[in-house]
């Protein structure tokens, strides 16, 4: 995000703030230096007060959670530097997903300090001030996706353990089509328990014992042929001696 003219080049570098509590985003795109310096030098998971970027900011404070540079590889915390590096990256690593077991990858990410070669900063507000911010903090939008977890469900409706959590998934309306009745969407409920899911517990339980009884009796039998077998060798063994010894 760099403007060129025929005299210099300035830096416009976006900053993406996020509201939790209401889930809406607001970009602002700041050419600034002395409001962009505010987050100069500042680390992945600081907490910086926004008063610079306006009198309705006053007393809001942002906590950097990522970013971008010009030419789009992320941030990463943990690498402590300002500059693009080359990493190898194995699975359970942020910025990697493993495409086949066990391989391993070398990527460039950027590190987790800020500077002014970034294009996006990745911002979320932690402490609202006084003032509303127009399409942050004045607006709500709705979560567009409900609860899948039974547990999660029965927090959010404060259910009891009695109550049928599939009475109250979220449906989530289809867009119409004409001359079609409308139709909704649900989420296939997780950690559900039915009595068939106890059931098939209860039979995997009874084939696992089964399991470990069979392989009980079995072991039994081996170790009764073993010993046979070598009584059966000994004795094959002694016999050959008093042979060889009344020839002598």
């Amino acid at each position: 995000s760099i403007c060129c003219s025929s005299s210099c080049k300035v830096y416009i570098m976006k900053l993406n703030i996020a509201y939790p509590a209401t889930g809406c985003q607001k970009l602002l795109k700041i050419d600034d230096e002395k409001i962009l310096s505010l987050f100069y030098d500042k680390r992945i998971g600081a907490e910086v007060p926004a008063d610079r970027l306006g009198d309705e900011w006053k007393g809001y404070v942002v906590r950097i959670s990522g970013g971008n540079d010009l030419q789009g590889f992320p941030m990463m915390q943990g690498v402590l530097t300002n500059i693009r590096v080359r990493l190898l990256f194995k699975d359970g690593m942020p910025n990697y997903t493993m495409k086949r077991k066990g391989v391993r990858k070398r990527k460039s990410v950027r590190g987790c300090i800020v500077d002014s070669q970034l294009s996006v900063l990745d911002l979320v507000v932690i402490k609202k001030g006084d003032q509303e911010i127009p399409g942050l903090t004045d607006t709500t939008q709705p979560r567009r996706l409900g609860p899948k977890r039974v547990g999660k469900i029965r927090k959010l409706f404060n259910l009891s353990r009695e109550d049928d959590v599939r009475q109250y998934v979220v449906h989530r309306p289809l867009p119409e089509k004409e001359g079609r009745k409308p139709k909704t969407k649900a989420p296939k409920i997780q950690r559900l328990v039915t009595p068939a899911r106890i059931q098939r517990k209860r039979k995997v339980l009874a084939l696992k014992k089964h399991r470990a009884e069979k392989n009980k009796v079995t072991a039994a039998e081996y170790a009764k042929l073993l010993a046979q077998r070598q009584r059966e060798k000994r004795q094959a063994l002694l016999s050959r001696r008093r042979s060889s010894n009344r020839t002598s």
